[in-house]
């Protein structure tokens, strides 16, 4: 079973997940995820399509795309 998203799909998420974008938790399928709600700011978007995220809690784990979802609270101003 292949999860991994297409290099175009990958390409149009570093688009969106900018490094330096804010955004907010709304789910992670993880028992380490951090609550509900909690911000961060995107650091990268990976080969596979994981969002990286600093969290404002010091937890790092990444957003998994497609299953995981966090909405976008502001834009990073780089190209």
């Amino acid at each position: 079973m292949n999860n991994i998203p297409s290099k175009a799909t990958i390409e149009h998420i570093r688009t969106i997940y900018k490094k330096g974008t804010r955004v907010q938790l709304e789910y992670m399928d993880d028992v380490q995820a951090p609550p509900k709600g909690t911000k961060g700011t995107v650091q990268f978007v990976d080969d596979i399509g994981s969002i990286h995220v600093n969290w404002d809690n010091g937890s790092t784990l990444a957003l998994a795309y497609g299953v995981d979802s966090a909405s976008i609270l502001s834009t990073s101003d780089e190209d």
